[in-house]
């Protein structure tokens, strides 16, 4: 048993970082034995080291630790019988969350959230010894050393690159890649706002700046940013395709709107094809990086970082039991390669469009696999698009896909995002079956913008 402070019954927000003062009450101590030691009279401030525990139906954060009796607290993330509110001039908007493809018992969900919740402590710059970096500690007036390579140490060096982003109604997270102001997030988190809508950014040093929308895909769920701001620090960009199952991660972002949130895992599984979105102009296919860090509504377009804090992800989804639209980690998290997010930004800034490539058919979705059958030419188009790849090496409306390049096809789905792991202009080699036979044919993709 974990011993520790616990309040009777009363409301109040943890923490101990600033906001509404601690709402007086009864406390009890519970030890390690599950012993009670005597409780404060009631009303008194709450004890240094302090858990609180809400009481009743909301959904507000339930436990934090404590500074010193009596110290003030933030906001928590509101339920139906909320705490009490941010302090004034913060804005609060209601939570935004759409729903993904279903996978199994599985519901795939994008992982923008609403917006809301405080600021977490900040890191301090290296100024520490060889070998180590500086940050803040529990007591924000001590300062502490850490390995570089430690949690503590790349969450030093990565965080001041990361921000908060809100759109419209949906807010998620970012992080700055260059020094000139160029920002990425997922297009998920910005497309409320696509049409001009204000797009605000909150950096780590507490600047708040509006954003301009530079570019957006959402066919790989990447969007850019620019800001007009000086002592910006950029990211360094790692190799996803150099990461192993079990490497260490560290996911940063703004998950139910607390900023500047640090988790860590591993890489539990790669090139886990994913499927986004749920319009059929807005849905978008992912080879992802799937990984056990928690990661939450808000993570959205934040960053999944290496042991040496090297970006070799953008988190985009997560699966969750069910189909509730209140969605959690579960330990299941995607985060779409780094590669393929650079050559999508690069093609952002350099033409305000990306592209993707294509092969020339419809397929057919209700085809249960396995592999990814072509359609026959109805209300939607022909199958097989005349001219196109797929035309000139003759494959034809019923074909079954059962394999591209060395990845066997299972879905239609799985065919798309191995397809959109390539790029337009490459030459791949199909497995197909027709009437119980198979062959292999080369095509070269072509490209669409989107």
């Amino acid at each position: 048993m974990k011993a520790g402070w616990t309040s009777l019954g009363q409301p109040a927000s943890p923490d101990g970082s600033g906001g509404v003062p601690w709402a007086g009450g009864a406390w009890r101590y519970t030890d390690r034995t599950g012993q009670l030691a005597p409780q404060p009279a009631p009303g008194g401030p709450a004890p240094a080291g302090a858990v609180q525990r809400r009481e009743g139906a909301g959904n507000g954060l339930v436990t934090a630790p404590l500074g010193a009796p009596g110290a003030a607290a933030p906001d928590t993330v509101p339920g139906p019988d909320a705490v009490p509110g941010p302090p004034a001039g913060h804005r609060r908007q209601p939570k935004r969350r759409r729903g993904l493809a279903v996978v199994g018992i599985l519901l795939l969900t994008l992982v923008a959230g609403g917006v809301g919740g405080l600021v977490a402590e900040a890191l301090d710059d290296d100024d520490g010894g060889a070998g180590t970096v500086t940050v803040i500690g529990a007591d924000p007036t001590g300062l502490v050393e850490r390995p570089p390579e430690s949690i503590a140490g790349v969450a030093a060096s990565v965080l001041p690159s990361v921000v908060s982003v809100t759109a419209a109604e949906a807010s998620g997270s970012g992080f700055i890649i260059s020094e000139d102001g160029y920002v990425l997030t997922n297009n998920h988190v910005i497309a409320s706002a696509a049409d001009g809508g204000a797009i605000d950014l909150v950096l780590f040093d507490g600047r708040r700046l509006e954003a301009q929308l530079v570019g957006a895909s959402p066919s790989y769920d990447v969007a850019v940013l620019e800001i007009d701001a000086d002592d910006l620090q950029p990211v360094v960009f790692g190799d996803s395709g150099s990461v192993a199952v079990g490497d260490p991660v560290v996911a940063i972002g703004s998950p139910l709107g607390l900023d500047a949130t640090v988790t860590s895992g591993i890489i539990s599984a790669l090139e886990r094809p994913v499927t986004a979105g749920g319009e059929p102009d807005g849905q978008s296919y992912i080879n992802a990086l799937q990984t056990d860090a928690a990661i939450n509504p808000g993570n959205s377009g934040g960053p999944l970082v290496d042991s040496a804090g090297r970006v070799i992800g953008v988190n985009s989804a997560i699966a969750s039991l069910g189909m509730s639209a209140e969605t959690g980690s579960i330990g299941l998290g995607f985060a779409i390669p780094i590669e393929q997010v650079q050559r999508t930004a690069e093609q952002l800034i350099r033409d305000g469009e990306a592209v993707y490539p294509i092969m020339g058919v419809l397929l057919d979705n209700s085809f249960t696999g396995p592999g990814a059958r072509v359609a026959q030419d109805g209300e939607n188009g022909p199958g097989v698009t005349p001219g196109g790849p797929a035309d000139a090496v003759g494959i034809r409306s019923g074909d079954v896909i059962l394999q591209i390049e060395d990845s066997e096809i299972r879905t239609p789905a799985e065919l798309i995002v191995r397809l959109r792991s390539h790029e337009p202009g490459e030459e791949i080699t199909l497995i197909v079956e027709r009437d119980g036979e198979t062959m292999e044919v080369t095509i070269t993709l072509e490209s669409a913008v989107g």
